[in-house]
């Protein structure tokens, strides 16, 4: 609209150009997204209870007899039939997991789709379960979870599976030219040690019982004992004939990196353009470009239009914005009277929440990302109707302490109900706010930068740590907070949740423990070393500890 008082006709000099939106499928926007909206669910739900892999198996009958159907000798001429088998045993998977609950009721789940290079498409899995596994028991765990070979004179289906399927390597002594190999150490930590009994820890994955009981397997020539078994579930790996992997994961405190290893996108390679008539020009100044690798099968699945992302329950994303400042997509030939005139450009998710409240009083019982879970959102209508089944999570969109009134526009918007227009966001008290800070300040959440803690803890659920310690710092040196040292203490736990990891990175020891003043002195000297960088340093800042 000031591109049309200006006279300016031109959209291509208009608003912020986005080459790769977040509906455009693996691009970054799309991945943080997703990642996001993992963590929307985290948050509502708690943490994850179980992590699972599910391999495909390009040996299945299923996979053979199509290709023995059309005179077919190699499974990877024909990637369709791969795609097409996994795609369905997956789906099968995940209604055996609900209906049957092998591991208990299912509150919640996810998985993504990832292609190997050599083009065998696998998934990763997160399953939320009901209470019973919140606190499992090692009894429990030792139930659904197994690390070691069975007796193949007890269960001989069982021993065949383990023995095909969730054998690693063997790597290490048995084998050092082992690709798991790097600096003679196995990249994943194999051999594991044997232990007696299933132990829980707090910050890592649990240490299963891998008991020393002479049963073994042959394979490559090698006799490879329990040490070598990846943990699984007995009856899932019999039943599907496939590498599926399952880890107990709700005792790590790592749970961020959990979700970006799930959401992490696919793999790249680095790749050189060089011309050949002017070889010896370009050689001085190279041009390197960060090129996605694509196999045949991954090409094969977003043609079937297979689901490469999958969400329960689903996430609704709530945009917000100051007054006649939302977003409009448009392309840059068009003209800007004509984005203007776009039937229904002015209704969005959040103005039909407001005219929703406004014409339904229960609709005003709850804050805007609560609004999901009684009403969804028509996108042929753009409106919101009342919900007839199942639940959807709402998530706000995130808005930087920086951007200044649209953060405490976005933190009010956590707070108040039923609200009917921009003005009754920032009414307070029947009281009506200039600005949405004031209106923050009036309901006393400004007391004790209490918004930066908020801000903080918020994002603490999704962002990694150095990403965390980052916005410590920008709060620290940019939003006037008047208590640094108290909000250090108010958020020193988050922000030191991967000082422990880096340090046995570090120090090339997985089994350091640090002490509570160590870990301080760490975190602040990560945080010192990002200060540095801007030019600044925590001895600038008053009541922030030494380093």
């Amino acid at each position: 609209m000031d591109a049309v008082h200006r006279g300016d006709s031109d959209c291509g000099k208009v608003g912020k150009s986005v080459i790769l939106p977040s509906s455009h499928t693996d691009g970054p926007r799309y991945r943080v997204q997703n990642y996001q909206d993992a963590m929307a669910i985290c948050k509502w739900e708690g943490y994850p209870n179980l992590f699972i892999t599910f391999t495909c198996n390009p040996k299945w009958p299923e996979i053979n007899d199509m290709l023995q159907l059309i005179g077919q000798k190699d499974d990877s001429n024909r990637v369709d039939v791969i795609c097409r088998v996994f795609e369905i045993k997956l789906f099968q998977l995940m209604q055996d997991l609900k209906r049957e609950e092998p591991f208990g009721r299912i509150i919640a789940s996810l998985y993504t789709i990832e292609f190997q290079k050599r083009g065998l498409p696998h998934a990763h899995i997160l399953l939320f379960l009901d209470q019973i596994m919140e606190n499992p028991t090692t009894s429990r765990i030792d139930e659904i979870v197994s690390v070691e070979i069975p007796d193949p004179n007890v269960d001989l289906d069982g021993y065949d599976a383990v023995k095909k399927h969730m054998i690693h390597g063997p790597c290490g002594q048995l084998n050092k030219n082992s690709p798991y190999m790097i600096k003679d150490k196995c990249a994943r930590h194999f051999s594991k040690k044997f232990s007696d009994q299933t132990t829980i820890y707090s910050e890592r994955f649990p240490i299963y019982k891998r008991r020393n009981n002479d049963i073994h397997v042959k394979k490559k020539d090698l006799i490879i004992d329990n040490r070598f078994v990846v943990p699984y579930n007995r009856n899932l790996i019999v039943k599907f004939d496939a590498h599926i992997n399952i880890e107990v994961c709700n005792y790590s405190r790592s749970i961020k990196y959990l979700f970006k290893y799930v959401n992490k996108g696919s793999d790249r390679a680095n790749a050189t353009l060089e011309s050949i008539d002017s070889v010896n020009w370009i050689d001085e100044i190279k041009a390197y470009l960060d090129c996605r690798y694509i196999s045949a099968t991954e090409a094969c699945w977003r043609i079937f239009q297979f689901d490469i992302n999958h969400r329960h329950p689903s996430v609704e994303r709530l945009p917000f914005y100051l007054h006649r400042e939302h977003t409009v997509i448009f392309e840059e030939d068009k003209c800007v009277e004509n984005v203007l005139s776009m039937p229904g450009v002015e209704k969005t998710k959040f103005t039909k929440w407001l005219e929703t409240n406004k014409n339904h009083e229960d609709a005003r019982e709850l804050t805007y990302s609560d609004f999901p879970t009684r009403r969804v959102w028509n996108t042929r209508d753009k409106i919101w109707t009342r919900r007839k089944k199942g639940i959807s999570i709402g998530i706000i969109y995130f808005a930087h302490p920086s951007s200044g009134e649209r953060f405490y526009m976005r933190m009010l918007l956590n707070v108040v109900k039923g609200s009917t227009s921009f003005e009754c966001i920032r009414t307070v008290n029947k009281v009506t706010y200039k600005t949405f800070k004031a209106a923050y300040y009036a309901l006393g959440l400004l007391d004790d930068d209490k918004e930066w803690i908020d801000c903080l803890n918020e994002a603490a659920i999704w962002v990694t740590d150095y990403e965390l310690r980052n916005l410590f710092i920008t709060i620290l040196i940019y939003c006037q907070v008047s208590d640094a040292s108290q909000l250090w203490k108010n958020t020193y736990t988050a922000l030191s949740e991967d000082i422990t990891s880096l340090q046995r990175k570090r120090f090339r020891n997985k089994c350091l423990q640090l002490t509570k003043e160590q870990v301080e002195a760490y975190t602040l000297v990560e945080i010192e070393t990002l200060m540095q960088k801007l030019g600044k340093s925590l001895r600038d800042i008053d009541g922030m500890p030494p380093t």
